[in-house]
């Protein structure tokens, strides 16, 4: 998997991305919830810039995987946690989650590999989230 700067925008994306694929496909309620909040100015990218980003994660996770899809959605937690401990700036990892959000918010559901995503971001970070069990998601429930 390629590395990028600390703090860059790409490696940014990239946690961003890894989110939108954490269910096993990539859904236009979650590229249309990022687009609302102008995800590619919050991060920093060229316009186009996360859609090279995704592509460039599915070719590493596929390759990873040996070219079986359904175990390219699984990631190691080994490699989970370098590419998080790319992102150290507290504000950029707010922000981050709070796209991460955006994008699990965005079908409605919580799969199971967006369990395992968010729960990572939050552990490995010490990010805290709102517990009440009768809350929904939603990306405004953070607190850092």
């Amino acid at each position: 998997m390629c590395t990028y700067p600390n703090n860059s925008p790409q490696a940014a994306a990239r946690i961003v991305a890894l989110a939108m694929l954490a269910d096993g496909h990539l859904c236009k309620s979650e590229l249309d919830a990022l687009d609302s909040v102008d995800v590619h100015e919050q991060l920093g990218l060229s316009p186009g810039e996360l859609h090279v980003i995704v592509h460039g994660l599915c070719e590493d996770l596929l390759v990873s995987s040996q070219g079986a899809w359904g175990a390219a959605c699984r990631i190691e937690p080994d490699t989970l946690a370098s590419l998080l401990a790319e992102i150290d700036d507290t504000a950029l990892r707010a922000k981050v989650l709070q796209l991460c959000l955006r994008v699990f918010a965005a079908d409605e559901h919580l799969a199971d590999g967006e369990t395992v995503i968010l729960a990572a971001v939050v552990a490995h970070w010490g990010l805290h989230r709102e517990t009440n069990p009768t809350q929904r998601l939603h990306p405004d429930a953070v607190h850092v």
